[in-house]
């Protein structure tokens, strides 16, 4: 298993070739990732894809890197949030942790050192959640990464377990098929809707065979739910 695999981070950062550097490497680890070039579409970003991690730039035009963290957490966005400063004044550090990032870096700095402390963080955030969730005869365990029905384990691929802990940590809340390609896939790559579907198609499988309740419901042209209630017959994406 790569290091960030099941795990989406943002980065917001004005340097065209900083971006593509974290973008690649954080890529390469697994992680699926977002961008953002400013610091107002990277808080919309934010908010639009409720990343497990933000790589924030404090010095971004449109909205300054200091704002955009302090908003993200008036919105009470928790996740954990790295921010990458050129200047390396105490000042400037102090501010950022006292407005609700996590940890620093300053320019320059190694890429290797970035994805350690980005590991380390999404770790304690993780321990930090809700380490199962029950539905049913299932346990998803978020931490360890598996499913299991009435404690036998069932198989998933990477894609399905990451569309199964979004749609089940959000019952009832129905997600657009974009928005579940933006959380599971990233942006780093060309994702279809079908893509979607087929993912929930072969999940849905595997789960009735474990249990005749539709867990999945499909909200037609729109997206998919999680019925926290029995939801009748299994139905098609």
């Amino acid at each position: 298993m790569t290091d960030g695999d099941g795990f989406s981070v943002l980065i917001i950062e004005d340097d065209p070739a900083m971006r593509r550097g974290l973008r690649d490497n954080y890529a390469r680890h697994g992680y699926a990732v977002h961008e953002a070039a400013d610091g107002e579409a990277g808080y919309e970003a934010a908010l639009a894809t409720s990343p497990d991690l933000i790589v924030l730039d404090i010095m971004l035009p449109r909205i300054h890197g200091f704002e955009v963290c302090r908003l993200l957490r008036a919105e009470g966005l928790a996740c954990p949030i790295i921010m990458l400063t050129a200047k390396g004044e105490e000042a400037d550090i102090v501010l950022g942790l006292n407005l609700g990032a996590d940890d620093y870096l300053t320019k320059p700095f190694g890429i290797r050192e970035l994805l350690a402390r980005s590991r380390a963080l999404l770790r304690r955030s993780r321990e930090q959640a809700t380490p199962c969730l029950q539905f049913g005869p299932f346990t998803l365990d978020l931490a360890a990464r598996r499913l299991t029905c009435n404690g036998e384990p069932i198989q998933l691929t990477p894609k399905e377990l990451g569309v199964l802990a979004l749609l089940a940590a959000r019952p009832g809340r129905v997600l657009t098929r974009d928005q579940i390609i933006a959380q599971v896939w990233g942006r780093a790559i060309i994702v279809t809707a079908r893509s979607v579907d087929r993912c929930v198609a072969t999940l849905r499988a595997k789960l009735l065979a474990g249990d005749d309740h539709d867990w999945i419901r499909t909200v037609h042209a729109i997206g998919y739910s999680f019925e926290a209630a029995p939801s009748g017959p299994a139905r098609s994406p």
